[in-house]
């Protein structure tokens, strides 16, 4: 089997994986429509007292808040990611068997992740974001050449995503148990990706600050683009930057991990 075909297959296997859990998936996009509904009243008082607020109007921040719930789950921005489980194949020593496959390890686990986000994308975002845009009015481009930018963006969004998990993951070689630095990258992640609120809202240095790190590739970027506040082609060369600083500093921390392993338990 071709290197091609084999990430190839691992993403798809890691799509049917996640594809089995029914009932978390449906329980998953209740939890989310509600959050979402929260959200959207929220903000609808917010932009009532602040009409066009960080550039919106109010159905671009509609738009906006199920977008958030749509990518929650899919970029892993609050956990849930495959770095769960390679923590704790570090932990354990199990990693030494993923050494030994005939692939490189940050590939393996990137096409696993990326079969993960495909199927939260499919399963868990799609049905809050069109409940949200059937139910309140919302900002929706008419383009499909819009819609194909947006889409790119997504992709990439999943590239930056996991280049920050991986890192986080990989701290287990050395830390032994890395859940305390996985918290503190969620609760980063969560704020400084849009989540709470678009950071176009945030003011002076703080806002720069926030849009200039990589978890506002996950959310804003692709958000930006979506509701036309954002040129595609600076967006994907942020994207793209970021995703190939942290592809290569995960690379570099893997070669530096494999000549050290260090496995709680011997």
């Amino acid at each position: 089997m071709g290197a091609g075909r084999l990430y190839a297959a691992v993403a798809l296997g890691g799509f049917r994986r996640y594809a089995t859990y029914r009932a978390a998936t449906a329980a998953g996009v209740f939890t989310n429509t509600v959050f979402g509904l929260i959200l959207v009243y929220t903000y609808k008082a917010l932009w009532d007292l602040k009409p066009h607020l960080g550039g919106y109007d109010q159905a671009q921040a509609v738009t906006y808040v199920w977008l958030g719930q749509a990518f929650l789950s899919t970029l892993a921005i609050s956990g849930g990611g495959v770095e769960d489980e390679l923590m704790e194949r570090i932990r354990t020593g199990d990693v030494a068997i993923d050494l030994y496959r005939p692939a490189d390890l940050q590939l393996w686990w990137l096409a696993a992740d990326l079969g993960r986000a495909f199927f939260q994308l499919l399963g868990r975002g799609v049905v809050p974001f069109v409940f949200g845009a059937l139910v309140f009015p919302a900002y929706l481009p008419a383009s499909p050449g819009t819609w194909a930018a947006f889409l790119l963006a997504v992709l990439l969004a999943m590239l930056v995503g996991f280049g920050i998990r991986y890192l986080v993951a990989l701290s287990a070689f050395w830390l032994l148990d890395g859940t305390g630095v996985s918290q503190m990258t969620w609760l980063l992640g969560y704020f400084c990706s849009g989540m709470l609120l678009p950071l176009n809202v945030f003011p002076g240095a703080l806002g720069a600050v926030v849009r200039a790190l990589p978890w506002s590739s996950l959310l804003q970027a692709p958000a930006d683009i979506l509701l036309g506040r954002g040129d595609p082609l600076r967006v994907y060369l942020f994207q793209g930057a970021w995703a190939v600083v942290l592809l290569g500093a995960g690379r570099l921390l893997q070669s530096a991990a494999t000549r050290r392993v260090v496995v709680q338990g011997g």
